[in-house]
């Protein structure tokens, strides 16, 4: 298989364009147009929220930043040279009701009852910009793109210190059980159930992630498949085949991990024992958090996904 020749991308600035609008008579915050620059993110993004919130201006140019981060830290760059970001209000909750549009556009909203505190534990605004970082798939794998986006979101959040490894594996042990096959599954790529394209796509890109470390002793991961991609042009903005896609994953890898398991997970139901698993990696769920057994023989596994970036 061709590999993909890697060059280094160079370092630039991120401007954030923000706009804000609200009436005197709910915020007496000063609000109006504000430029600031980031070093080292590439790109652009222009944030706009056109209606009162209940979380200051601040706030969530904090919140739009942190994400952003993890995203350039993960990729060594921002995935697209620019994108808008609308912050909407909604009428109770917290953060909520993300959706990105074709490379180039971000629509989230914010419920009245958003506090400082949720915005900072926040991963709906990460995920939904993953989704800029990889293509659209044609035909009905948006468990592939689901999935990807729901993975590496914490690992790139875990990986520069916004969440613990208790809480990264954490989701995983209660979510995943939700991403099983059911009575009447048939694969995930014909499954189109809401468990079976979130979870059942994450827990895809956990086991690719493990396979990939296994077979390269650590060196590579999920990361080099999704730099690789982005690399060869495949942002938001574009559709590719899942063929194409599973190749370039591979090719990023050198290993043919995400080609292999989709043959196996694709067309039928396959069930993890995810209780193996966990003992495995040496995740300890004791009902309340995890901890975390290093005599397990996959211990080093666990450690590599989630250690810090150098």
């Amino acid at each position: 298989m061709k590999r993909l020749l890697c060059f280094a991308q160079p370092i630039v600035f991120l401007s954030v364009f923000f706009v804000f609008v609200s009436p005197s008579s709910v915020r007496s915050d000063p609000i109006g147009f504000e430029t600031i620059t980031l070093p080292e993110l590439g790109g652009t993004i222009d944030l706009s929220a056109p209606q009162p919130l209940s979380v200051s201006p601040d706030e969530v140019k904090q919140w739009v930043q942190r994400a952003a981060t993890a995203l350039t830290h993960f990729y060594g760059r921002y995935p697209v040279k620019n994108v808008s970001i609308t912050v909407l209000p909604a009428d109770d909750g917290d953060v909520q009701g993300g959706v990105e549009y074709d490379g180039r556009q971000i629509e989230i909203h914010l419920g009245r009852d958003t506090t400082h505190a949720d915005l900072v534990s926040d991963w709906m605004i990460t995920h939904e910009m993953f989704h800029l970082s990889q293509p659209d798939v044609e035909g009905d794998y948006s468990w592939m793109s689901e999935g990807m986006a729901d993975y590496l979101e914490p690992v790139a959040r875990v990986r520069i210190g916004q969440i613990t490894p208790e809480r990264f594996w954490g989701d995983l042990v209660e979510g995943l059980p939700q991403g099983l096959p059911q009575s009447g599954d048939r694969g995930l790529d014909n499954t189109h159930t809401w468990g079976r394209t979130y979870w059942g796509g994450s827990l895809y890109w956990l086991l690719a992630d493990i396979r990939v470390r296994q077979q390269t002793h650590n060196q590579k991961s999920v990361r080099d498949a999704a730099r690789a991609v982005l690399d060869a042009g495949g942002d938001g903005s574009q559709t590719w085949t899942i063929d194409h896609l599973l190749d370039i994953y591979d090719c990023g890898v050198g290993v043919p991990v995400f080609k292999n398991l989709h043959d196996e997970m694709g067309s039928k139901p396959v069930n993890t024992d995810l209780n193996a698993l966990w003992k495995s990696l040496g995740v300890v769920d004791n009902g309340r958090n995890v901890t975390f057994d290093d005599t397990a023989p996959q211990a080093n596994i666990r450690r590599g996904i989630v250690a810090p970036e150098k």
